[in-house]
């Protein structure tokens, strides 16, 4: 190992370890991570049972003729709702990444 690799590789652990020292500070354990799972699931079930709901209040009253808008309801408030997951998973690994850099500089 060349001394610039192991400065990046010092880095890359104390930056490591800042981290874990303050997931632990701010009480970023078990309960934060089932939360975070809790977010993500609602985020994905509640805009599809509003499709799926939505969907068959038209269907009752168009009868079932051609198009199911309760599938079309499904679809839709499941893509919906993936796209939510994803903003929220992105705006939690946005923040957890920025912070070491900001404090780094």
């Amino acid at each position: 190992m060349t001394g610039r690799d192991r400065h990046r590789f010092g880095r890359d652990v104390g930056d490591r370890a800042d981290r874990k020292r303050r997931a632990r500070e701010l009480g970023a354990d078990v309960w934060f991570g089932l939360g975070m799972f809790g977010l993500v699931g609602w985020s994905i079930v509640l805009p599809t049972l509003v499709g799926i709901a939505v969907g068959a209040g038209f269907d009752s009253r168009n009868g079932t003729q051609g198009v199911s808008w309760t599938l079309t309801g499904l679809g839709a408030g499941l893509t919906l709702g993936c796209l939510l997951a994803w903003w929220w998973v992105r705006q939690e690994s946005r923040g957890a990444d920025d912070e070491p850099e900001e404090r780094v500089r």
